[in-house]
């Protein structure tokens, strides 16, 4: 996704025999997001099984486009030769297995009505995008090529058409003809929208995709490299910029210095002196920057939109073998977690655990792993505790009195506070009043009841969870000339507490997530079903693109190793994300339940 927020265009390459499969569903709704254009490959033509009919049918079907195919294959399996062009009708054979040696020919006879009715299909697929087309077609004139091509790559930025091809890319078949169509049919930085931003006095201003206009630019990925350190992938928007020039990192308002300026080509990399307008780049020396910053010219400063990475959806609990790998950990998560901003580590305040939390099992497995083979840090890995916590039902009053006397000075101090339920979801979930007149208790010890009753509010009679929704207020007391103390009215405070915990009908909450899940129809009512067993419960359904999104709200517990049950009920073909929403109370069953595991622990 940080790749195709930069994107002017991309390639869908598709195997022949698999298809569309379900990490390209995935894929293509994140281009579909940002509305990037594409063409499709049909790749791996010879291997057993392929079938390029049935993958643009896929393609139709799944991903609810308007395929167009621009080539038919001669042959398939062991048999496929080359290919037939559409557009030129004429047949390319491919006589060795690099790819090198290509001879043109007539199209083969058998061959020759399949490709009429392509060439057609693909005619009236281009001139429904275009209206002057259209109009010259039906009066039985067909359009020439350069029309066709032009209007193909109109209807291609557009995203109305997606062309298709096919080859075989290990032997180097059919690839010439893909860079060709990625040239003919692909958009320039010029022919994409201008880029928005905002200025640093909140208005919007837009930059032209030109080597004139003020430099801008998003960094869209963060990687270490063992040889030059940490390296930030950008794309430039407008402007240049020199290696070893300043830029300003407008997110985060900091300045920094480009070192160098390096093109990456795969594990090979080339040093720049400058960088131009659609350049995609990576530089050496930045210091603060993270993945979504804008970087631009100090003199003109703009903030462009940055991408949005889904929130984690499976958290998992981890601590090194050795407690001289607590440190190395720690590096090498915060590491980690700058590269991939799907990835967090944090640690849990009511646990104390270190909790990493991914995109799913898969995701934190591989994480576990680079942290064994790139940082040398073994790490036990376990399933963290869901963070509970408690609250009250009953307004009640107490009456909480302490009093200590063993020689000398005593301590005294009494309170009378009521106890009232809030929303455990507001902005405050403690609040504190006064309502003591006529000096009942001193002014300077009030302020100590309110202390009590917070700290105790930290653990809960239930399961010692903190309690949110509590609203105490005072509203009587006495005190002692001598034995009073800010202590003794803050431990009748605290005991005050706890009395209400008891009378006021304690309860637990749990964090209740918000689901999206998106399947494909058939997998709806089973995906449904299982939601319901988790407790959840559907807020509402809509249909996207051939597949239905679900939109619900499930209990945080119920959803560990959610993530396997949705890949095993949809042949892999679901996909979910979750955020948290809100808490609730448990039901009562499973509170004990909850309250009887937390003892046996």
């Amino acid at each position: 996704e940080r790749s195709l927020r930069v994107l002017d265009s991309a390639v869908g390459v598709f195997c022949a025999k698999g298809g569309v499969e379900p990490q390209s569903e995935t894929v293509w709704r994140q281009a579909d997001k940002y509305q990037v254009p594409r063409m499709a490959f049909v790749n791996k033509m010879d291997i057993s099984g392929a079938d390029f009919f049935n993958v643009i049918n896929m393609i139709r079907t799944r991903l609810g486009k308007n395929p167009v195919a621009l080539q038919l294959p001669i042959g398939k399996e062991d048999s496929f030769v080359g290919l037939v062009d559409l557009f030129e009708m004429k047949a390319y054979y491919y006589n060795d297995d690099k790819g090198e040696d290509i001879s043109i020919s007539e199209i083969p006879d058998d061959m020759k009505d399949l490709a009429d009715e392509y060439r057609g299909i693909m005619i009236e697929a281009i001139c429904d995008t275009d209206d002057a087309l259209m109009e010259k077609y039906l009066e039985g004139e067909e359009p020439s090529v350069e029309e066709l091509k032009a209007a193909l790559r109109a209807a291609t930025i557009s995203t109305k058409i997606i062309p298709v091809l096919c080859g075989s890319a290990y032997r180097n078949k059919g690839v010439q003809k893909l860079l060709d169509a990625v040239i003919e049919f692909m958009p320039a930085p010029t022919d994409v929208p201008d880029i928005k931003g905002i200025d640093d006095r909140g208005n919007e201003v837009t930059r032209k995709s030109s080597d004139d206009e003020p430099f801008s630019a998003l960094a869209f990925k963060i990687m270490a490299d063992p040889f030059v350190g940490k390296l930030a992938f950008f794309r430039v928007y407008s402007g240049t910029l020199n290696s070893g020039s300043y830029v300003l990192n407008s997110t985060k308002g900091k300045k920094e210095r480009v070192g160098r300026i390096l093109q990456m080509h795969a594990n090979k990399r080339e040093d720049l002196e400058k960088v131009y307008s659609g350049d995609i780049a990576s530089a050496v020396g930045l210091k603060v920057t993270a993945t979504g910053d804008t970087l631009c010219d100090e003199k003109h400063s703009v903030i462009l939109e940055s991408m949005e990475f889904p929130e984690p959806v499976i958290n998992v609990a981890i601590e090194p073998k050795t407690k001289v790998g607590q440190d190395k950990m720690g590096e090498a998560l915060a590491k980690l977690a700058e590269e991939d901003p799907t990835f967090k580590a944090y640690t849990d305040e009511e646990t104390g655990q270190t909790i990493i939390a991914g995109m799913g099992e898969l995701h934190l497995e591989i994480i576990v792993d680079r942290l064994l083979r790139e940082f040398k840090v073994e790490a036990n890995v376990g399933a963290p505790q869901v963070a509970y916590k408690e609250s009250f039902t009953k307004i009640v009053e107490i009456d909480s009195k302490y009093a200590r006397q063993s020689g000398g000075r005593g301590q005294y101090g009494h309170c009378r506070v009521r106890f009232e339920p809030m929303d455990a979801n507001a902005e405050k979930t403690f609040e504190f009043v006064s309502e003591v007149v006529g000096g009942a208790i001193p002014k300077e010890y009030i302020p100590a009841v309110g202390a009590g009753i917070e700290e105790a509010s930290k653990a809960g009679i239930l399961g010692g969870y903190p309690v949110l929704g509590i609203r105490a207020v005072v509203y009587d007391g006495s005190y002692h000339e001598v034995d009073s103390s800010e202590m003794a009215f803050k431990i009748a405070g605290s005991m005050a507490f706890k009395d209400a915990m008891n009378k006021g009908g304690s309860v637990l909450l749990e964090p209740v997530m918000r689901v999206e899940v998106t399947v494909p129809d058939d997998y709806m009512g089973d995906v449904i079903g299982d939601i319901s067993s988790r407790r959840g419960r559907i807020e509402a359904t809509e249909d996207l693109n051939g597949s239905k999104l679900i939109h619900g709200y499930v209990p945080l517990s119920e959803m560990f190793g959610y993530a396997t049950s949705l890949r095993s009920r949809t042949q892999g073909r679901g996909a979910y994300s979750m955020y948290f929403n809100s808490y609730e109370q448990v039901p009562k069953s499973v509170q004990d339940k909850v309250l009887t595991n937390k003892g046996k622990n």
